[in-house]
């Protein structure tokens, strides 16, 4: 073991990088293996938390917004695809919705350096949206020919999609000093 006298790296089967000690080599110059993580990227000793998997109220969130973003973009495509002339902006409107949701689930989702301002940005369009489009639908009900997710304040939906980004903005608010 000439190697681990001289404290040099060497490849395991895997191909990942192993100390002379056997323990994994990581890019940002910690090791990994002895029970402790390295304090760099990717690993959740640098006090945010948020690094690797979601816990808690973020993985809720992310979960409810994930569902929402299925469920709404599904739903305007079929009708857009399908129903077009029955009501357009209603439909369309449902593909913004959709797609805001995809935005806040990437978001909340990744630890990148863009995620935080995505779920930001995300979950305030989805706030005036909402409140923006149920003030609409119940004053010119006319308008719409059909109800968005964001209809009657999210009615059609348990409120939820007026909950939701209450939700959102109030967590990315308690974390917003947190490192992505």
């Amino acid at each position: 073991m000439a190697d681990e006298d001289r404290g040099t790296t060497r490849r395991s089967r895997s191909g990942a990088g192993l100390t002379s000690t056997g323990r994994s080599a990581v890019p940002d110059g910690g090791t990994v293996g002895n029970g402790t993580a390295s304090p760099g990227r990717g690993s959740s000793a640098g006090g945010s938390g948020n690094a690797g998997p979601a816990r808690g109220p973020r993985r809720i969130l992310i979960v409810v917004y994930a569902t929402f973003a299925l469920a709404a973009t599904a739903r305007a495509v079929v009708q857009l695809t399908t129903q077009y002339d029955e009501a357009p902006l209603a439909y369309w409107l449902s593909l913004v919705s959709g797609i805001v949701y995809i935005a806040a689930t990437v978001g909340l989702t990744t630890d990148r350096a863009w995620s935080r301002p995505v779920a930001w940005a995300a979950c305030g369009v989805e706030m005036v949206g909402v409140l923006t489009v149920g003030a609409v639908s119940i004053a010119f009900p006319h308008l719409f020919g059909h109800d968005t997710v964001w209809s009657y304040f999210g009615d059609g939906y348990g409120f939820i999609p007026v909950v939701l980004p209450m939700f959102g903005l109030g967590w990315l608010w308690r974390h917003r000093n947190d490192p992505a």
